[in-house]
């Protein structure tokens, strides 16, 4: 039996199995950081910094008592790792098996887009961190010639990317940025269960994770990006069906699989009224086709397209109202001016309401210029070029002093 709903419907469980909005949570803001987590299963790490960086942004939009130092605390207390999800995230360590399957994997010599091996490197990098303690591929850098050739840093640091990545070594912390290696053992809380789930076990995970995390979700949608999952996944999700632990629900002219217990979201009232500006690597708009399908949103970040063919800006931002992805902000950050630019602000042309719009993103923008640590709002362009709102975005420059 299939579940119809409406698109509005849809898009009213993503957006609450997402936690957007975010709801109200009485512990501490630490814990409500691990809590958007392991509701999220991840949050992909991205080095881009011409706003606040990916990780910290998404967190963000789920606490908005987040601070920077919250994700440095949850590794620290080993609530959170870094590892591989489907780019470079952090993961709730609750779910630190399901991490096996890969490293294994890895470690077996399974090859997939990583470095080429070199076992004598491996060895000497892995007996140095034993005997001196945590390391950045920085300590491996020689500017003498006494081992020169031996310490160069681009094998070394190959070679802890590949302990890294099959399981030998864990990011213990990071240094401006920059990894500090540290073997399993020693980073590793000593309660967690390190078995190894099986194949059906870890595709019931997966599927699992993202029923709840996304509300919605095909066998595509689940593997997204992990290499040879998809047939296995799907043979889950269709024995998941007929035990009854998942539901096929048609929304528009597309099936997709709900958990039982999600469907009871669509009888909460979903808040509307406020803006988010979104990161462009945010769980939400990861999967372009997905928002193509269930928001009409076609996003493509276009950091990665040549300047003379981006349609929007290098980093623009997806904005979220009114329960949908309604306009662009190519956004830049002048940390020693403490100025956030607009250099772009684009409205979807269907968006009926833009004055009501434009009144929530200022309220929302005064929170996101305090999260840059920025006191001045500098906009440059709009499209369309005649909107209006308190602050005159119709101008060519508009300059805004932030709120306290």
């Amino acid at each position: 039996m299939t579940t119809a709903l409406s698109i509005p419907e849809a898009r009213k469980l993503v957006l609450f199995s997402q936690g957007l909005p975010p709801a109200r949570f009485s512990g501490s803001a630490t814990d409500a950081s691990l809590a958007a987590i392991e509701r999220l299963n991840y949050i992909q790490i991205d080095t881009i910094s011409v706003v606040e960086r990916a990780h910290h942004h998404t967190l963000w939009n789920r606490n908005p008592r987040y601070q920077p130092g919250q994700l440095d605390e949850l590794v620290e207390r080993g609530k959170v790792f870094e590892y591989w999800s489907h780019a470079a995230a952090y993961l709730p360590m609750r779910d630190y098996r399901f991490s096996l399957p890969r490293k294994r994997a890895l470690a077996r010599g399974k090859h997939e887009h990583w470095f080429d091996r070199n076992a004598k490197m491996e060895r000497l990098v892995l007996e140095r961190i034993a005997s001196e303690g945590p390391l950045m591929a920085r300590d491996f850098e020689h500017s003498g010639t006494r081992k020169a050739g031996e310490w160069r840093p681009k094998p070394a640091k190959q070679a802890l990317e590949n302990l890294y990545m099959q399981g030998d070594l864990m990011c213990s912390r990071r240094i401006n940025f920059q990894k500090v290696y540290d073997l399993t053992d020693r980073v590793l809380p000593p309660d967690t269960d390190t078995t190894e789930p099986g194949e059906e076990e870890y595709s019931r995970h997966l599927v699992t994770r993202y029923l709840q995390a996304n509300g919605l979700g095909t066998s595509s949608e689940v593997a997204y990006l992990l290499k040879g999952r998809k047939q296995s996944v799907a043979r889950i999700m269709d024995e998941m069906e007929l035990g009854g632990e998942i539901l096929r629900v048609r929304a528009g002219d597309q099936e997709r699989f709900t958990l039982p217990a999600s469907l009871e979201l669509l009888g909460r009232r979903l808040s509307r009224g406020k803006a988010k500006i979104l990161s462009p690597f945010d769980n939400l708009v990861i999967q372009r086709k997905r928002m193509q399908a269930l928001f009409d949103f076609d996003y493509l970040i276009e950091c990665y397209v040549p300047a003379a063919k981006r349609q929007y800006g290098y980093f623009a931002l997806p904005v979220l109202w009114d329960g949908r992805l309604v306009a662009r902000m190519d956004c830049k950050v002048e940390r020693k001016k403490s100025v956030l630019n607009i250099h772009h602000l684009a409205l979807e042309p269907w968006l009926v309401k833009p004055d009501a719009f434009l009144t929530a993103l200022e309220g929302e923008l005064a929170a996101f210029m305090r999260f840059n640590r920025c006191d001045r709002l500098v906009v440059h362009r709009t499209s369309p070029s005649n909107i209006r709102g308190s602050v005159g975005w119709g101008a060519e420059i508009t300059e805004l002093d932030c709120p306290s």
